[in-house]
């Protein structure tokens, strides 16, 4: 029974059956790692004491002596090492000035593959460890993406000879491959539909950066549209499109809603904005409790950079955002209000206060460890909240929301709506009665991204 504060995940059992390895998740950044004697039911805590890290991926060697953790203990990135239980020794064994998000150790334990988060897109790479030599995976196009990004693993055969794993691009969705790791061969064993559209005709981005207020450069990817209408040299609209999380990073595997906008003759901006991972714990805390607003000047720095670019109208720039993303949406709204043509919100946050009262109870703590707590950051949060300054929202606003949402109650949305109704400020509103955190539902997707779209185009027509 587990009865402390966090869930459990990150779970690898010896191939005995007698001892189980896994993290007790307390909040985004801050883990600890056990480990699970079965046989006897006892657990014993295998972090060290009083150092705040986070244990992300687990592999017990063939004979159980040893323990292959992704961790960033007592470093800036995620990065491998090497403990043995029994004597509580720690080794690094790979190390990358970047993220190291997945782990796998061959069955004898003689290769050990893992890739890592450089730039967003994925390396993939392999270890012999008898030899110690490593070698980089295989080239799988000129455009970007990312390995494991909906399934979050790799595998090897049995003979240790091959390794499968998922990859999606920017203008292909996931596939797996098998990679044969001693002829360094590589093929897809599956061709993914993509609903008779020509792979041809998706759009890659570009991974930019633009200067923000402290000239610090955010990285961010640029789409241009597949179709840019209207009269020769006339600028086409942008939507920037903004990640949740905080704890999260725009990647470039393939973004079917970044897809359907440039098709239909928006540019997408999707920026990695302080407070993402994926740049090491230094960057990812940048916007944390009363940082929490540096983050939106970024955003607004990002509608700054457009407007200087001469593809772009820079009088019709949306922003776009779901959950946090959509707490950024409205406080980009009401804290820059002159940047913004128009705004969409989905399941979004509208006052940190009243979202962490009405929030179920096992999101709570979690969420305190990155937004701030009601306890000591009251007064902060409600000095940001976009619901207390919902007077200064200038452009028309689409808000979509789930009725059965446990994470970001209804009332959110609610209070909003009414709040801009009784100021005859534009809204649309639209709930699905069978939703919960997000669109989920495809007959609920076919309604609400043509809605989207559809204000986009009233809004930014340019008429």
């Amino acid at each position: 029974e587990h009865e402390e504060p966090g869930y459990l995940a990150n779970f690898s059992a010896t191939r005995d059956g007698g001892r189980l390895a896994f993290s007790r998740v307390q909040s985004s950044f801050k883990h600890d790692l056990f480990e699970f004697n079965l046989r006897r039911g006892e657990a014993r805590r295998l972090s060290p004491a009083g150092e705040q890290a986070t244990y992300e991926q687990v592999a017990y060697s063939p004979g159980g002596l040893t323990l292959y953790v992704v961790t960033d203990l007592a470093s800036d990135f995620l990065h491998i090492r090497r403990l043995e239980p029994a004597s509580g020794t720690w080794e690094t064994l790979v190390s990358p000035n970047w993220d190291v998000e997945l782990m796998a150790l061959s069955p004898s334990g003689r290769y050990l593959a893992y890739a890592v988060n450089v730039e967003g897109g994925s390396r993939l790479e392999v270890i012999d460890m008898a030899r110690g030599a490593g070698w980089p995976g295989p080239g799988l196009g000129a455009t970007p993406g990312v390995v494991g990004y909906f399934d979050q693993r790799l595998a090897f055969s049995p003979d240790d000879e091959r390794l499968a794993f998922s990859f999606s691009s920017a203008t292909r969705t996931s596939d797996v491959y098998v990679w044969d790791v001693t002829d360094d061969e590589a093929y897809a064993a599956t061709m993914s539909a993509h609903g008779g559209l020509p792979v041809n005709s998706f759009v890659a981005p570009e991974l930019v950066r633009y200067a923000t207020f402290d000239e610090r450069e955010i990285p961010a990817w640029y789409y241009r549209p597949a179709y840019a209408g209207g009269e020769d040299g006339a600028g086409f609209p942008v939507v920037v499109i903004v990640h949740g999380g905080p704890e999260s990073q725009y990647r470039p595997a393939f973004n079917f809603l970044a897809q359907y906008l440039a098709h239909h003759g928006y540019g997408v901006l999707a920026p990695n904005v302080r407070g993402s991972t994926g740049y090491g714990n230094s960057y990812s805390h940048l916007d944390n409790a009363e940082k929490r607003m540096d983050a939106v000047a970024d955003l607004a720095h990002a509608a700054r950079w457009l407007k200087g670019r001469a593809e772009v109208d820079g009088e019709r720039i949306a922003v776009y955002g779901g959950s946090y993303g959509g707490f950024m949406v409205l406080s980009a709204l009401t804290t820059y209000p002159e940047l913004w043509a128009a705004g969409v919100d989905i399941v979004g946050i509208s006052d940190f206060v009243t979202f962490l009262e009405n929030t179920s109870d096992y999101r709570r703590a979690h969420r305190e460890a990155e937004y701030g707590s009601l306890a000591e950051h009251r007064e902060f949060l409600e000095r940001i909240a976009p619901m207390r300054h919902v007077d200064r929202i200038q452009a028309p606003l689409m808000v979509i929301h789930g009725a059965n949402d446990p994470r970001v109650p209804l009332s959110e949305a609610q209070q909003l709506v009414d709040a801009l109704r009784e100021r005859e400020v534009p809204v649309e509103f639209l709930v699905f009665d069978d939703e919960g955190h997000g669109i989920v539902k495809l007959r609920n997707k076919r309604v609400a991204y043509p809605a989207i779209v559809a204000f986009l185009d009233q809004q930014l027509s340019g008429e």
